[in-house]
């Protein structure tokens, strides 16, 4: 893993419902963001996701969740303009939106392999190479499950490493090992709604926010 690389000039999308934010999404933020080396690192909460039918927090409380969560890390910024916008969070129009206001800068989006292997079924997702990179994060050793026009795509536009990127303002799909910690968000939803606590699981500053405004309090017998 090399961390080493100069700063490149670029943004960086790390999106998710977090709902809640844990340690698994912010040490794969950290890795994601040393390896990509880019200036501009953005944690992006979903507003109303379209490929689940709710979160169990409103996209305030997720949105307030995260800003604690990382208050002390420097190094990353947080983008609420999907909580801020109506609808449905489409990632292609919020990439629409970021390039439109960052002209030819490096954009990557950065998402786990369970969401790349389905790509295919996101909102206009052919036009998603046109507005940015891909970085898929994945354990080391794993295996894509790509088919049809979907895995055509990102084949031809795999390339080995970040530094294929530079000077390239979208277009390429690169692997991405990272370090997949074995929480959930849906797991510590469940320790919350069984009166248990999930504390070393996610800061403690957002079990505090979580105890304060009483969320997750019935999430123990959820279907997710």
């Amino acid at each position: 893993m090399n961390s080493k690389l100069d700063p490149v000039q670029g943004i960086g999308i790390f999106g998710g419902t977090f709902d809640p934010v844990h340690f698994g999404h912010l040490r794969a933020a950290q890795e994601a963001r040393e390896i990509l080396a880019l200036d501009d690192f953005r944690l992006m909460p979903a507003g109303t996701p379209p490929h689940r039918s709710k979160t169990m927090a409103s996209a305030e409380h997720r949105l307030a969740m995260l800003q604690l969560a990382v208050s002390n890390y420097p190094g990353f910024r947080i983008d609420d303009r999907e909580v801020r916008r109506k609808g449905n969070s489409y990632m292609v129009d919020t990439l629409a939106q970021i390039r439109a206001e960052e002209g030819d800068s490096v954009l990557v989006l950065i998402i786990g392999q369970d969401a790349a292997n389905h790509l295919d079924s996101w909102h206009q997702w052919r036009r998603i190479f046109d507005l940015a990179h891909i970085a898929i994060m994945r354990r080391p050793n794993s295996s894509y499950s790509w088919s049809g026009e979907l895995r055509e795509q990102m084949q031809k536009r795999l390339a080995p490493g970040p530094q294929q990127l530079e000077g390239q303002a979208a277009g390429k799909v690169i692997p991405l090992e990272i370090t997949q910690l074995a929480i959930s968000s849906t797991g510590i939803r469940h320790q919350l709604g069984s009166g248990r606590s999930p504390r070393f699981l996610l800061p403690d500053e957002v079990i505090a926010y979580i105890q304060k405004n009483n969320l997750y309090q019935d999430a123990a017998g959820e279907v997710v």
